[in-house]
């Protein structure tokens, strides 16, 4: 009979007090992924829009709602964004603090890409009823769709004190892009990504027109950067 092997042995009660340390009540640690990805400004903000009776939102067409998709990305899992709150899906908020072991059971295992797009189309309602609201021009399906994108972005509150909004309701979309491009900063850095996506924005804007305006700013043209996260000051 061959002698044991101590290394062997060690390897096995090592595991074995694994498996009885975790069956003594001991609960393992969850680890949640944290990424760079920024709170929807329609998520920290309290102010909502309430529409006039028999007043409804339009929804969001798909080629509107693409364009959230790709600036928000999709993760399955539940993970905590750069301001540390738990969420999922295209930028779903679970709740305002980091995610622990009481996310809502539905979320716990994750979710599939149809359910992210369902959560999506719930959540943009706040942003549609933000635009129908605040804006009071005809708009086509891609000004609509871009202007959706926007608040869900930065928030309804944002966009009632922006001049971007002030523009829209004037029909001055010569200047629109001008506007748009001024918020690319979240927390006092500039950012890529909001660049990025303030640029689809504005080619969603255009979609139905005849392309997007290519002007010199005219003179005097107030083009200072805005951060997403404070707005700007009341248009006078």
């Amino acid at each position: 009979m061959k002698p044991h092997n101590p290394t062997l042995l060690f390897v096995i009660v090592a595991i074995a007090g694994t498996f009885l340390s975790a069956g003594c009540g001991t609960t393992p640690k969850i680890r949640f992924v944290t990424t760079e990805s920024l709170t929807p400004g329609i998520f920290l903000e309290e102010e909502r829009i309430v529409l006039p009776a028999g007043v409804e939102a339009r929804k969001v067409s798909d080629k509107g709602l693409e364009l959230t998709k790709e600036s928000e990305g999709f993760r399955g899992m539940p993970y905590n964004d750069a301001a540390h709150y738990c969420t999922i899906g295209y930028g779903h908020l679970i709740h305002l603090e980091p995610c622990d072991a009481t996310i809502p059971e539905n979320f716990f295992d994750g979710i599939t890409r149809p359910e992210g797009t369902e959560l999506l189309r719930d959540d943009m309602h706040v942003a549609e009823r933000g635009v129908t609201g605040l804006v009071d021009r005809e708009l086509t399906g891609g000004q609509y769709g871009a202007l959706c994108d926007f608040v869900f972005n930065v928030g309804v509150g944002n966009f009632r004190k922006s001049t971007l909004r002030k523009r829209v309701n004037a029909g001055e979309y010569n200047l629109v892009p001008f506007e748009f491009r001024r918020w690319v900063y979240a927390g006092g850095k500039k950012l890529k990504g909001l660049a990025i996506r303030r640029e689809k924005e504005i080619e969603l804007f255009f979609d139905e027109e005849e392309g997007v305006p290519r002007l010199v700013p005219p003179p005097g043209l107030d083009l200072t950067p805005i951060d997403i996260r404070t707005g700007e000051a009341e248009p006078q």
